[in-house]
């Protein structure tokens, strides 16, 4: 995910209040929350902004496929580099990129970005990327344009960031596409920006891209965009991003469980997928957890692990009225036990 799991602001018009429902899902596995926090519905909770300040995350190297470095594999210089192998990827890549091997430019783009066998050099990179980008590898092409939005390494230019990402979106990149769809909802953030998105969120769910298949859930569950309300097309897709480990959809999937929001109730699975994202590191997961356990819904009740929960949110910096005057309610014995088991937390 590229982005991956980058933090959620609000960018777009549409609203959708949390809550819950869906057919049983199988239970599978992105970030703490920091500040203070009532554990609220967010009135409008949005698709994640597009990547303006950070280069979104790389997969491992051993997963990259050859395709991303142009139209055919780096012959020996990208097998050594999946063989780990990257001192040796990045001189045999070297020479073709110096003769203009776009292919070989974006493999020593990407040793460089990431310091693979060689000192990390971002500048450096940046002009690879741009060589190869020139030359239409939609991989260098999605790179280059994150980073003139960024402006650290090359000097900023929305405008041309914004025409490399829109081609490496039409060719067919991920991360382009959801990116790119991302920069026209911030360009316009009206329901016309969203309409002018969807084709590019909706060709990114397409791929498996859990943020663009959250981003989908949302703009169905509003009837935004030029696409219907449809509360059951929005959980199917919420639970897709879900079994992604996107620990937003796993709240929000939960919540429509609970509620029987887009499918029938499921109190054990909203559990599940709460306590997923708990475990997770989410914060507000964490503090929805504890009410859970605090009122026996979807597992047994169990006051000691609701207060241990509890606690762990709240060091991370969630504040919830409720649950403090839970916790002041424990006995001497309980808040012990609590405080125990959530030193012992994930």
């Amino acid at each position: 995910m590229f982005l991956a799991r980058l933090s959620l602001q609000a960018l777009l018009a549409a609203a959708m209040i949390l809550a819950a429902a869906a057919e049983t899902i199988p239970l599978p596995q992105p970030k703490p929350e920091t500040g203070v926090h009532t554990d609220k519905p967010i009135e409008k909770q949005l698709p994640q902004p597009a990547t303006t300040s950070e280069p979104a995350p790389l997969p491992s190297a051993d997963s990259v496929n050859p395709n991303r470095f142009g139209a055919k594999p780096a012959d020996a210089a990208y097998g050594a580099f999946q063989r780990g192998l990257y001192k040796t990827a990045y001189n045999l890549a070297l020479v073709r990129a110096q003769n203009g091997d776009p292919a070989a430019q974006t493999l020593v783009a990407e040793i460089l970005s990431r310091g693979l066998g060689v000192p990390l050099n971002a500048a450096e990179a940046a002009k690879w990327y741009a060589l190869a980008a020139e030359q239409g590898v939609p991989e260098s092409q999605f790179q280059y344009a994150l980073m003139l939005l960024d402006g650290r390494y090359v000097k900023k230019d929305a405008k041309e960031a914004y025409a490399l990402m829109q081609a490496a979106a039409e060719a067919g990149n991920q991360l382009a596409q959801f990116n790119f769809a991302q920069i026209l909802v911030q360009q316009d953030p009206g329901d016309a920006g969203l309409a002018k998105a969807v084709s590019y969120y909706e060709r990114a769910a397409a791929t498996g891209l859990a943020d663009a298949q959250y981003a989908m859930s949302q703009i169905y569950a509003n009837g935004v965009g030029g696409k219907p309300h449809d509360d059951a097309q929005a959980r199917r897709l919420l639970a897709q991003a879900a079994r992604q480990n996107y620990d937003t959809a796993q709240i929000d999937l939960a919540a429509w469980m609970i509620e029987g929001r887009g499918g029938a109730r499921d109190l054990k699975s909203a559990f599940g997928w709460t306590k997923q994202a708990a475990e997770g590191g989410n914060v507000a997961a964490q503090n929805r957890l504890a009410k859970l356990y605090m009122q026996g819904i979807g597992t047994d009740p169990d006051l000691v692990l609701a207060g241990a929960w509890y606690i762990a949110a709240r060091r991370a910096g969630l504040i919830d009225q409720q649950m403090d005057d839970f916790l002041q309610g424990l006995s001497d014995d309980q808040t012990k036990q609590a405080l125990q088991k959530a030193n012992r937390l994930p």
